[in-house]
């Protein structure tokens, strides 16, 4: 370990001092170094938090290959550090009498990816640097590289300077995100009880941070993405940029992206290798079809506490859950499991058969662990009704898609490894297509728009399509973003 970080920190000075060839040689080596030790017998939960902790390196060297103009490695670097916990953990799954670790991809692989998924995937990488302010060395963001890969293989960079942000306006990348999510009244504040908080819109920082945010994201690459607007684009974000509503950004002339785009996104490149594979393995089952549906609409709601020790509180109802999950059910000939049918051991016993799976109801977010993550429903003799990422994770699902039709399913805790949550669970209990929120989702507004999404879906198996067009539905209804764009694809379109 030691002999890994003095090569890092070597490489490091080097490029301080411009030696950017030694800098690169040492950096190389001291990842090779940190890599072969990692203990393929850690379990997932160790090896995120040891990645997490050997993030900077690869960032350190994706610097420096960028300042060669080494474009493509420096792609390769990008997605070698990031999701590689997850990556093995599914490749586990997928393979469980293989001891061979997966290796991360090279330029070849990545481009095949993007054939295979016949979509333009965009992956983000924030780097940092260090800067001398008033006489002290800080350690900020300084740019956005942004990677391009087209379904041809054609693979482009670009990049956005984030030192603005700090330099001129006292914020960062990060802060932007928050600004945005709070200018949309979805802060992480919206009561989960019966007392419903709902702070007025300021319409004016909402447009401005969301075009601030396109300016970043999307202005850099705008002229590589498809000008086919049923074409696909995978956003393959970092950090607090899972956070982002991909869906909702603004160009300067107020059109939102998904007006111009059919979005989807993915923890890293890699990822969607697997979930091709899972989408595989599900396609040759015997008999698959999505009239096996599993649909579930306003359980009788479970107490939760927000603080160790305390009693708890009762979830408050959510009736248009039940109203979306019964005027669901009928699309796929079953019934809608509310209220008392719903508890947490009849679901858990249904799941492994289901084929389609919707869960109408409110979500909980770990921003702590990731893992108690959970999903409320109705609580039996047997069980507390919070069915957690960790008890998903131990089921074997055979569905082609879950949707989570609750608050905030897509947020958990935010890791170099991705986002650890209900979405990481669900594809790694073997789903390959996972539709999630990213906020407090409002309750009536959100079952128009998943009733559209199914008669869509009924029309056109092309999942992200169904999602857009039923987007681009409601928003003539519900014009604030806030009622339509929560919601995002995670994994296969089809």
């Amino acid at each position: 370990m030691s002999e890994g970080k003095s090569l890092v920190n070597l490489g490091n000075t080097f490029y301080k001092y411009g030696d950017i060839l030694a800098a690169e040689r040492n950096l190389y080596e001291g990842i090779k170094v940190f890599e072969s030790l990692r203990d393929k017998t850690l379990d997932d939960t160790n090896k995120i938090s040891l990645f997490d902790t050997q993030r900077s390196m690869y960032r350190d060297l994706q610097r420096v290959l960028i300042a060669q103009n080494k474009t493509d490695a420096a792609l390769e670097i990008s997605e070698r550090g990031r999701a590689r916990a997850f990556v093995e953990f599914l490749a586990s799954r997928l393979s469980p009498n293989s001891k061979e670790s997966p290796q991360p991809p090279n330029i070849q692989k990545i481009k095949q990816i993007a054939k295979s998924q016949n979509a333009t995937l965009v992956q983000y990488s924030i780097i940092y640097d260090d800067f001398k302010i008033a006489g002290k060395e800080e350690y900020k963001q300084s740019e956005l590289y942004i990677w391009v890969i087209k379904p041809s293989g054609e693979v482009t960079f670009r990049k956005a300077d984030l030192k603005p942000l700090w330099k001129e306006k006292n914020t960062t990348l990060d802060e932007l995100v928050s600004t945005t999510r709070k200018s949309l009244d979805v802060g992480d504040e919206r009561s989960i009880f019966d007392v419903k908080v709902k702070n007025a819109v300021d319409e004016k920082t909402q447009r401005e941070s969301l075009q601030k945010l396109h300016q970043l994201l999307v202005k850099p690459i705008a002229n590589l993405l498809p000008t086919d607007p049923n074409q696909r684009v995978t956003f393959v974000p970092q950090y607090d940029l899972f956070l982002v509503p991909f869906p909702a950004l603004m160009d300067s002339k107020g059109k939102y992206l998904i007006e111009e785009h059919t979005i989807l996104t993915a923890p890293a490149i890699q990822v969607l290798e697997l979930t091709r594979s899972q989408r595989q393995r599900i396609k040759s089952l015997p008999g698959k079809s999505r009239q096996n549906a599993l649909i579930v609409g306003n359980p009788t709601m479970p107490k939760f506490n927000t603080k160790y020790g305390d009693p708890g509180q009762k979830l408050s109802s959510l009736p248009g859950a039940k109203r979306e999950a019964e005027a669901i059910a009928p699309l796929f000939n079953t019934k809608a499991l509310t209220g008392d049918e719903a508890t947490e051991t009849a679901i858990k016993a249904k799941l492994p058969q289901a084929e389609l799976i919707h869960l109408a109801t409110h979500g909980l977010f770990d921003d702590f662990q990731g893992l108690q993550s959970s999903i409320a429903l109705a609580p039996s003799s047997q069980d507390n009704g919070l069915l957690t990422a960790s008890e998903i994770l131990d089921i074997k699902l055979n569905a082609d898609l879950v949707v989570l039709s609750a608050c905030n399913t897509g947020r958990g805790r935010i890791t170099g490894d991705g986002v650890i949550g209900l979405s990481r669970s669900l594809i790694g209990a073997g789903v390959p297509s996972v539709l999630v929120s990213l906020w407090s989702v409002p309750d009536s507004p959100t079952a128009l728009l998943m009733t559209d999404f199914y008669q869509n879906l009924s029309k056109n198996p092309d999942k992200a399509t169904a999602l857009r067009q039923a987007m681009l539905t409601r928003m003539k209804q519900h014009p604030n973003p806030r009622d339509w764009a929560a919601f995002t694809l995670i994994g296969e379109a089809e």
